[in-house]
Protein backbone atom coordinates (compact mmCIF):
# COMPACT_ATOMS: atom_id res chain seq x y z
CA UNK A 1 0.00 0.00 0.00
CA UNK A 2 1.44 3.44 -0.91
CA UNK A 3 2.47 5.56 2.14
CA UNK A 4 -0.35 8.11 1.72
CA UNK A 5 -3.02 5.39 1.53
CA UNK A 6 -1.41 3.58 4.45
CA UNK A 7 -1.50 6.74 6.60
CA UNK A 8 -5.23 7.14 5.94
CA UNK A 9 -5.98 3.46 6.64
CA UNK A 10 -3.93 3.56 9.83
CA UNK A 11 -5.80 6.69 10.97
CA UNK A 12 -9.13 4.84 10.69
CA UNK A 13 -7.74 1.71 12.39
CA UNK A 14 -6.27 3.70 15.28
CA UNK A 15 -9.58 5.48 15.96
CA UNK A 16 -11.96 2.64 15.16
CA UNK A 17 -10.83 -0.88 14.27
CA UNK A 18 -9.11 -2.68 11.43
CA UNK A 19 -11.32 -3.08 8.33
CA UNK A 20 -13.11 -6.37 7.73
CA UNK A 21 -13.29 -5.82 3.95
CA UNK A 22 -12.30 -3.40 1.24
CA UNK A 23 -13.54 -2.58 -2.24
CA UNK A 24 -11.43 -1.10 -5.01
CA UNK A 25 -12.42 2.05 -6.87
CA UNK A 26 -13.74 2.60 -10.37
CA UNK A 27 -11.74 3.26 -13.51
CA UNK A 28 -12.01 7.08 -13.28
CA UNK A 29 -10.73 7.22 -9.71
CA UNK A 30 -7.14 7.22 -8.47
CA UNK A 31 -5.49 3.83 -8.69
CA UNK A 32 -5.10 3.58 -4.90
CA UNK A 33 -8.72 4.57 -4.09
CA UNK A 34 -10.49 2.04 -1.87
CA UNK A 35 -13.50 1.85 0.39
CA UNK A 36 -13.04 0.15 3.74
CA UNK A 37 -15.76 -1.61 5.70
CA UNK A 38 -14.98 -1.07 9.38
CA UNK A 39 -16.94 -2.41 12.36
CA UNK A 40 -17.90 0.34 14.81
CA UNK A 41 -20.08 -1.54 17.28
CA UNK A 42 -22.28 -4.61 17.43
CA UNK A 43 -24.93 -2.82 15.35
CA UNK A 44 -22.94 -0.26 13.33
CA UNK A 45 -20.41 -0.37 10.49
CA UNK A 46 -18.63 2.44 8.69
CA UNK A 47 -17.82 2.62 5.00
CA UNK A 48 -14.77 4.84 4.69
CA UNK A 49 -12.91 6.20 1.67
CA UNK A 50 -9.15 5.94 1.27
CA UNK A 51 -7.42 8.20 -1.27
CA UNK A 52 -10.54 10.06 -2.35
CA UNK A 53 -8.12 12.97 -2.19
CA UNK A 54 -4.53 12.68 -3.24
CA UNK A 55 -1.30 13.84 -1.66
CA UNK A 56 -0.93 16.63 -4.25
CA UNK A 57 -4.39 18.09 -3.50
CA UNK A 58 -4.30 21.46 -1.69
CA UNK A 59 -7.05 20.29 0.70
CA UNK A 60 -7.39 16.59 1.41
CA UNK A 61 -10.74 15.01 2.32
CA UNK A 62 -11.96 11.52 3.13
CA UNK A 63 -15.57 10.57 3.88
CA UNK A 64 -17.32 7.90 5.91
CA UNK A 65 -20.93 6.76 6.04
CA UNK A 66 -22.52 4.67 8.80
CA UNK A 67 -24.87 1.72 8.25
CA UNK A 68 -26.27 -1.14 10.24
CA UNK A 69 -23.59 -3.73 10.99
CA UNK A 70 -22.31 -5.60 7.94
CA UNK A 71 -19.74 -8.32 7.35
CA UNK A 72 -19.49 -7.84 3.60
CA UNK A 73 -19.60 -4.62 1.56
CA UNK A 74 -23.04 -3.57 0.30
CA UNK A 75 -22.74 -2.88 -3.44
CA UNK A 76 -25.17 0.07 -3.23
CA UNK A 77 -23.03 1.86 -0.61
CA UNK A 78 -19.76 1.12 -2.42
CA UNK A 79 -21.20 2.45 -5.69
CA UNK A 80 -22.52 5.55 -3.95
CA UNK A 81 -19.15 6.38 -2.34
CA UNK A 82 -17.39 5.78 -5.65
CA UNK A 83 -19.76 8.26 -7.33
CA UNK A 84 -19.25 10.87 -4.59
CA UNK A 85 -15.47 10.43 -4.81
CA UNK A 86 -15.57 10.76 -8.58
CA UNK A 87 -17.65 13.95 -8.28
CA UNK A 88 -15.11 15.31 -5.78
CA UNK A 89 -12.21 14.49 -8.12
CA UNK A 90 -13.70 15.55 -11.45
CA UNK A 91 -16.44 18.15 -10.85
CA UNK A 92 -16.39 20.16 -7.63
CA UNK A 93 -14.15 19.59 -4.61
CA UNK A 94 -16.36 18.87 -1.61
CA UNK A 95 -16.10 20.11 1.95
CA UNK A 96 -17.89 20.66 5.24
CA UNK A 97 -21.54 21.64 4.77
CA UNK A 98 -21.75 20.62 1.11
CA UNK A 99 -24.56 18.42 -0.20
CA UNK A 100 -24.52 15.88 -3.01
CA UNK A 101 -27.36 14.38 -5.03
CA UNK A 102 -27.09 10.59 -5.09
CA UNK A 103 -29.56 10.34 -7.97
CA UNK A 104 -31.32 7.47 -6.20
CA UNK A 105 -32.10 6.30 -2.67
CA UNK A 106 -28.85 5.47 -0.89
CA UNK A 107 -30.34 2.09 0.01
CA UNK A 108 -33.45 0.43 -1.48
CA UNK A 109 -36.63 1.86 0.04
CA UNK A 110 -34.94 4.89 1.57
CA UNK A 111 -36.27 8.45 1.26
CA UNK A 112 -32.67 9.71 1.48
CA UNK A 113 -31.49 10.57 -2.02
CA UNK A 114 -28.92 13.19 -1.00
CA UNK A 115 -25.86 13.34 1.23
CA UNK A 116 -24.73 16.03 3.65
CA UNK A 117 -21.06 16.40 4.51
CA UNK A 118 -20.85 17.04 8.23
CA UNK A 119 -18.36 17.02 11.10
CA UNK A 120 -17.80 13.49 12.45
CA UNK A 121 -20.11 13.57 15.49
CA UNK A 122 -19.86 9.79 15.97
CA UNK A 123 -16.29 9.35 14.81
CA UNK A 124 -14.55 9.26 18.15
CA UNK A 125 -11.75 11.44 19.46
CA UNK A 126 -9.24 12.68 16.96
CA UNK A 127 -10.97 11.31 13.85
CA UNK A 128 -11.58 14.60 12.03
CA UNK A 129 -7.93 15.46 11.36
CA UNK A 130 -4.81 13.53 10.50
CA UNK A 131 -1.89 15.90 11.00
CA UNK A 132 0.83 14.32 8.83
CA UNK A 133 -0.08 14.33 6.04
CA UNK A 134 -2.87 16.85 6.72
CA UNK A 135 -6.20 15.13 5.85
CA UNK A 136 -9.74 15.93 6.99
CA UNK A 137 -12.20 13.11 7.70
CA UNK A 138 -15.90 14.06 7.46
CA UNK A 139 -19.22 12.24 7.81
CA UNK A 140 -21.51 11.73 4.82
CA UNK A 141 -25.07 11.67 6.21
CA UNK A 142 -27.86 10.44 3.91
CA UNK A 143 -30.61 13.10 3.85
CA UNK A 144 -33.90 13.70 2.08
CA UNK A 145 -34.51 16.20 -0.69
CA UNK A 146 -36.64 18.28 1.72
CA UNK A 147 -33.79 18.35 4.24
CA UNK A 148 -31.39 19.54 1.55
CA UNK A 149 -33.79 22.33 0.52
CA UNK A 150 -34.15 23.33 4.17
CA UNK A 151 -30.35 23.48 4.56
CA UNK A 152 -30.08 25.65 1.44
CA UNK A 153 -32.58 28.17 2.83
CA UNK A 154 -31.97 28.00 6.59
CA UNK A 155 -28.33 26.88 6.77
CA UNK A 156 -26.33 23.91 8.01
CA UNK A 157 -26.67 24.75 11.71
CA UNK A 158 -30.46 24.96 11.43
CA UNK A 159 -30.63 21.53 9.77
CA UNK A 160 -28.29 19.98 12.33
CA UNK A 161 -30.46 21.48 15.11
CA UNK A 162 -33.49 19.76 13.52
CA UNK A 163 -31.55 16.47 13.46
CA UNK A 164 -30.74 16.84 17.15
CA UNK A 165 -34.28 17.83 18.15
CA UNK A 166 -35.76 14.89 16.20
CA UNK A 167 -33.22 12.41 17.59
CA UNK A 168 -32.09 11.52 14.06
CA UNK A 169 -31.66 7.77 13.58
CA UNK A 170 -28.94 7.99 10.93
CA UNK A 171 -28.83 4.19 10.67
CA UNK A 172 -32.45 3.88 9.56
CA UNK A 173 -32.68 4.08 5.76
CA UNK A 174 -36.48 4.38 6.00
CA UNK A 175 -36.41 7.24 8.52
CA UNK A 176 -38.84 10.13 8.00
CA UNK A 177 -37.61 13.57 7.00
CA UNK A 178 -37.00 15.97 9.92
CA UNK A 179 -38.53 18.84 7.92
Amino acid sequence: MPPYADAISQHYAARWAPPVAESRGGTRLPRDFTILLIPRSADTSAYATVCMSQMADPERLELHLFTRAATAPAPAIVELLQAVAQYHRTATPLGLGDSVNFGRPYLPGSRCTRGLISAPAHGGPGLEWLDVPRVRFLWLIPITEAEQRFKTVEGLEALEARFEKAGLDYLDPARPSVV
